[in-house]
């Protein structure tokens, strides 16, 4: 239950993110269009080129960003597999040992 709440929460997190990765560049070109148009008597047909430019910049930062998170999702995953595989092999070596006598270590004298 716990792990598949974490996956849920982690994959929400990755949503989000890319949303804004993607989105964040086009907002800032439209910006920095709108001041080109207002303050710098820059002609209208600038904001053209800026979107599009800000939403190719987007898609290429949302990509990596995606690609990165995912690896880290897989990377989580095989950690937490990990130690639920060495969790297991202790609880193994643990009953090992009770089925030893006490004052015996398997050593001859």
């Amino acid at each position: 239950m716990y792990k598949k709440l974490v996956g849920a929460m982690y994959v929400l997190n990755i949503v989000f993110q890319s949303f804004f990765t993607l989105l964040t560049p086009v907002a800032l070109c439209f910006f920095l269009s709108w001041l080109l148009v207002s303050y710098a008597s820059a002609p209208e047909w600038i904001y053209a080129p800026l979107l599009v430019l800000g939403v190719l910049s987007g898609f290429y930062s949302m990509i990596r960003f995606v690609l990165t998170a995912m690896a880290g999702f897989e990377r989580l995953e095989s950690e937490q597999n990990g130690k639920s595989r060495s969790s297991a092999h202790a609880t193994e070596d643990i009953s090992a040992d009770k089925n030893c006598p006490k004052g015996n270590n398997n050593e001859e004298k």
